[in-house]
């Protein structure tokens, strides 16, 4: 079952993806993080399937400081690269407003909505993130340590030199890790991919990272041209064992 709310966050009232089990049983909960793209059918989607494995999932509108769901998604083909590059130019604008101030207030928010719906059932809690969601999952993990399982796939950024980079609050996570790097990503190279496994592992949370060989990035979206339907299934594989592994069922 699926269904658009709005959730309170701060002043603003915003728009989220629910999809829960046909069960009408509690479930955990699991966030998940959109990529730069918005949340359109694609993301419904994900968030069906990983329902479907027996959670209720809450997927926001992470720009809503930039517009509404309508707004801020491209009415655009995503397979053709051309477009894409006119829409990552209008959006990354918007991504730059998500840093680390934003998240303090934001996951909070998204937590209390996840954890507000009927079928959430109560206890840690997962996210997934994709893109830009990959950096916003890895910064709530350090932020509630109720956030037992973070998935990160395709992700850019996540760990630079920046005082504000998000595996700098890895430190004070709890969860366990699993994230899928796009082969030859210029967002996330070696470098920052040591950076990141170091940080990890000086938190001593259990991690698994990989680079998923010839995917490009957003490889898990099948609406773009850089979708990888080999790379997907991996991403589901190893979320879906993440879940499993790490959120009790009530």
């Amino acid at each position: 079952m699926r269904q658009l709310i709005e959730i309170p966050v701060a002043t603003e009232r915003v728009e989220a993806i629910v999809a829960t089990p046909d069960e009408t049983d509690a479930h955990p909960g699991v966030l998940l993080f959109m990529d730069a793209f918005g949340l359109r059918p694609q993301i419904e989607a994900m968030a069906d399937r990983i329902a479907s494995w027996g959670y209720v999932v809450l997927a926001p509108n992470t720009l809503y400081r930039s517009g509404r769901v309508a707004e801020v998604s491209p009415p655009a083909d995503l397979r053709d690269p051309d477009t894409v590059a006119k829409v990552f130019a209008r959006v990354m604008p918007m991504i730059g407003r998500l840093d680390g101030a934003a998240a303090a207030v934001d996951v909070p928010a998204y937590v209390a909505a996840l954890r507000a719906l009927p079928q959430c059932a109560p206890g840690a809690i997962g996210v997934t993130g994709y893109c830009m969601g990959a950096r916003l999952a890895t910064r709530a993990a350090g932020l509630d340590a109720s956030i037992a399982a973070c998935g990160g796939f395709h992700g850019g950024r996540l760990a630079t030199d920046d005082p504000d980079s998000p595996h700098r609050g890895l430190a004070h996570a709890r969860a366990a890790f699993v994230y899928g790097h796009a082969d030859e990503d210029a967002g996330m190279d070696a470098e920052a991919q040591s950076r990141l496994d170091a940080a990890l592992a000086e938190a001593g949370v259990r991690h698994t990272t990989a680079v998923y060989p010839g995917a490009r990035h957003g490889f898990t979206m099948a609406d773009t041209g850089a979708y990888d339907a080999q790379a997907a299934q991996r991403h589901y594989a190893e979320l879906e064992a993440l879940l499993r592994d790490t959120l009790e069922r009530p």
